[in-house]
């Protein structure tokens, strides 16, 4: 007992000081947006509202990520969200590369994408079946 008395405020310091201290840049960089998906009203307000936080450079940082350890977490998926896909470069990448995004976006979404933590706080971000069946849609036309 007497030990816990001893770590538990040493233990909370220590997670109070990591708090403190920043862990990487929350940045939305500049892009030409030439380059960003044009896709119909409908499939870009999806987009939009389920994607664009970790795969645009149009990130919304949340109040939670500043805080450790969830600034980590929201740091992590954003920075592997867009190096996987980026919309606001979609232009840039080679129509083969284009042609695998859409297959990937139709079969993960709905399924593993929007993150399951991630609409612990975003409860909008959850897809429909009207919401899924026009990403589908979009996805399977020839560009």
């Amino acid at each position: 007992m007497r030990t816990l008395k001893i770590m538990l405020p040493i233990l909370i310091g220590v997670f109070v000081l990591m708090s403190l201290l920043p862990y990487g840049k929350r940045e939305n960089p500049q892009t030409d947006p030439s380059l960003a998906l044009q896709a119909p009203k409908d499939v870009e307000k999806i987009f939009k509202r389920s994607c664009y936080d970790c795969h645009s450079n149009h990130t919304r940082w949340p109040w939670y990520s500043y805080i450790f350890p969830f600034s980590w977490s929201v740091m992590d998926h954003v920075k592997n969200g867009r190096a996987a896909l980026n919309f606001d470069t979609w232009k840039a990448y080679s129509k083969e590369k284009r042609e695998k995004l859409k297959a990937s976006i139709a079969t993960k979404s709905g399924v593993t994408m929007p993150l399951k933590s991630y609409l612990w706080f975003h409860k909008e971000a959850k897809l429909s079946k009207e919401d899924l069946q026009t990403i589908r849609k979009w996805a399977y036309e020839t560009e």
